[in-house]
């Protein structure tokens, strides 16, 4: 294989709602290019680009694989990305090293909720996209309502460069108004026959060539003088426009195919090759520092690994996009990130399970390589005299979390060895040892997600594990001032132990005034404030401990083991033994003994009367809220509303959005436990969510009391 300049390298995300056979169509791709000698198909099981095991036991994608092909003298990489949203983070690792998204259309269904989640991160990026309606030949299929529709979400940027001329079983041929010819096909598909257009058809394709022309003419200001002069526009005038028109995402072109019979594919591929935009093409990168950086094959040597795959018999494999400068066998390189040196063994080109050596690549270019000593998903390899750094790559907070364990104790630290290898090679896995739930947790983008982590551990690693439900992690505060005094007393022969200790609790908002006088039961208890501290609790809110003993009723040297007795109380509040926030303490009184008094006996006192007192002053059990986003089409709108309405959430508002609704909430996390699972089962797949933590709030009475008295009953039962 030769080496490929810049400026003859694309790159290209294949993208798309799951079931819109983005894995089909790469098949056709390799198949057309002359990679692989026969099509695979997804229900077969022998795809290119669906090979590890458990993308054959779902018979869905799980990670994004990469291919190229050669066509015309020109490289174009692909990344074939995972549709079900669960797997997002493959989308959106390979929307951030590509140039353009190839956004796969199911004619049966037309623009999907998976569709928009990946067009909002096309526009996030700045990413050029090309939508492309597969599945013509089904019956479902109605190409005009999905151009109505994409018209009414994308809006008139959405041009129409093919149209079928039937659909279902009627599907053999279609009209491409960019070169005003018709293509059809037999029934096997494959190479298409060109013919001129048929007469009937003949003014409908001029009117959309005529609105091609006058799309790609807005682009470029000579073109549009020449279009004002003679309304038409040559060929190659037309793919410049529409190439400028695409890297300003100013022009969505829509093609069709029916990949599952190779009709369309051959067609599409000259396109890309021809119009779509090369790496010289598009806006630079920028570096952790913000600076530009050119991917010119002349300047410094800097590789960006973006993902990471485990591989039998392999190990690591790790793929990189060259950003800056050539990479060989032999190179030696520094990791920026790690500070460790690493040589390049060997370089590969990939299509999909295959890999194959190549002398070098250029900037620009995609490719992997093998048993690197210290490389992980995201960090940069860079030459002599360059210290570059690549972090741009931002994913989503996860939407489903489960606590997860070994099945015998004794596998729990090959369990965790195996979790964090595996998530190199998913970066939106992320591993949680919650020392405030005592539980290790997963967290991910959906049940489906961590169902497919389950196999691969059982089935891969061999280990059985269990997942369980989250602990939600409440926290505890008081609503009004309250005392205690508590007396710790134990003799045991020679010295014992004894301290006393006398302290008020009262609600903490920031920027209240320094106590001055309390009244208890009609005695008034004044504040002589001698030291204060305000601690920021690590989870969040603070405790102000204030020291007001007077005339050496404690010894000075005392307080930082009453400070300790009462943040050990905070660690395990007294309601349900989670963490307590926002609390003032002031120590006023106590006593003490010449000879037995220690710091064990003021730390057992402080927590008891810590406790006392926290009993008595109204304590109320907060809970996290989460703000929600949910995506669903209008006819959903409903039952996803009274779903959540049932889930004691709050409606915050619903706008329209691109053709969908969004609706926002706020929503107790504990109600969030399973709602992937109950949104995907009430939309069948056609809604999607995002979350994130917004604040505590109050829990309601009712559920307060059956907190406490599930507490109450664990705790006896561990005694």
């Amino acid at each position: 294989m030769r080496v490929y300049q810049t400026n003859e390298i694309k790159n290209i995300a294949l993208v798309g709602a799951s079931g819109s056979g983005k894995t089909t169509l790469a098949e056709c791709l390799m198949f057309e290019a002359g990679l692989i000698k026969r099509l695979g198909t997804v229900e077969a099981k022998n795809t290119s680009c669906d090979y590890f095991p458990v993308e054959l036991e779902y018979g869905y994608s799980v990670f994004p694989t990469i291919f190229h092909v050669e066509w015309n003298h020109r490289k174009l990489n692909f990344i074939d990305c995972p549709g079900a949203d669960d797997f997002v983070g493959g989308a959106i690792t390979s929307l951030n090293v590509t140039d353009l998204a190839l956004t796969l259309i199911n004619g049966q269904y037309g623009p999907e909720v998976g569709t928009q989640n990946i067009f909002r991160y096309t526009e996030r990026l700045k990413k050029p996209v090309i939508f492309l309606i597969n599945q013509l030949d089904s019956e479902k299929c109605d190409f005009d309502n999905n151009i109505a529709q994409m018209k009414e979400i994308y809006g008139s940027k959405c041009i129409p460069i093919q149209y079928p001329l039937g659909t279902g079983n009627n599907f053999h041929s279609l009209v491409d108004v960019l070169v005003m010819k018709k293509y059809s096909w037999k029934t096997e598909g494959g190479k298409p026959i060109i013919e001129d257009i048929p007469d009937e058809e003949y003014d409908k394709a001029l009117e959309l060539h005529k609105t091609l022309v006058e799309a790609a003419a807005e682009n470029d200001e000579c073109l549009m003088e020449k279009f004002f002069d003679t309304e038409t526009l040559s060929e190659d005038e037309l793919r410049k426009g529409i190439r400028e028109g695409l890297v300003a995402r100013n022009i969505f072109p829509v093609f069709c195919v029916c990949a599952a019979k190779d009709m369309g594919v051959q067609r599409l591929m000259e396109f890309l090759g021809n119009v779509v935009p090369f790496v010289s093409d598009m806006p630079k990168l920028h570096n952790s520092r913000g600076e530009d950086v050119t991917p010119d094959s002349n300047g410094p040597e800097s590789l960006y690994f973006f993902k990471t795959g485990l591989e039998p018999h392999i190990g690591e494999v790790s793929y990189f996009k060259v950003v800056s400068g050539k990479v060989k066998a032999g190179d030696d390189l520094t990791n920026a990130d790690r500070g460790s040196k690493e040589r390049i063994g060997q370089v590969y080109v990939c299509a999909g399970g295959i890999r194959v050596p190549v002398e070098e690549m250029e900037a620009g270019d995609i490719g992997c390589t093998v048993k690197l000593k210290d490389v992980k998903t995201g960090n940069t390899l860079n030459g002599k005299d360059c210290d570059w750094r690549f972090n741009y790559i931002k994913y989503p907070n996860s939407k489903y979390t489960r606590a997860i364990k070994a099945v015998n104790p004794q596998e729990t630290e090959k369990l965790m060895a195996a979790v964090i290898k595996m998530r190199q090679e998913d970066p939106t896995w992320l591993v949680e040892n919650s020392k405030e739930l005592g539980q290790t947790l997963i967290h991910g983008q959906g049940e489906f997600h961590l169902r497919t982590l389950k196999w691969r551990l059982e089935n891969n690693e061999k280990i059985k594990i269990k997942f369980e439900e989250p602990r939600v992690p409440y926290r505890e505060t008081i609503t009004k001032a309250a005392k205690a005094v508590y007396r710790h007393k134990k003799q045991s022969g020679g010295a014992g132990q004894f301290g006393e200790v006398h302290l008020i609790v009262e609600p903490y908002a920031e920027g209240m005034p320094d106590p001055v006088t309390y009244k208890f039961d009609g005695q008034e208890y004044k504040v002589t404030m001698k030291n204060k501290q305000v601690i920021d609790l690590e989870w969040g809110g603070k405790l102000v401990f204030i020291n007001s003993v007077v005339g050496g009723a404690i010894d000075a040297r005392f307080m930082p083991a009453i400070l300790k007795g009462v943040m050990d109380c905070m660690e395990h509040g007294p309601l349900t033994g989670s963490y307590a926030r926002d609390v003032r303490v002031v120590v006023y009184d106590g006593k003490m003994h010449p000879v037995d008094s220690n710091e064990l006996s003021f730390m057992l006192a402080a927590r008891h009367a810590f406790s006392d007192a926290f009993r008595n002053a109204g304590p109320k059990i907060l809970e996290p809220i989460n703000d929600l986003e949910v995506y669903c089409p209008e006819d959903m709108v409903g039952d996803v509303m009274s779903d959540l309405q049932g889930r004691r959430s709050m409606i915050m508002g619903m706008d329209s959005e691109a053709g969908y609704q969004k609706l926002q909430a706020k929503i107790p996390l504990s109600e969030l436990s399973n709602y992937s699972i109950s949104l995907s089962s009430l939309s069948g797949g056609r809604a999607s969510f995002i979350t994130k933590f917004s604040s505590y709030e109050l829990v309601p009475n009712d559920l307060q009391h059956k907190l406490i008295d599930a507490h109450e009953t664990e705790v006896k039962a561990e005694v």
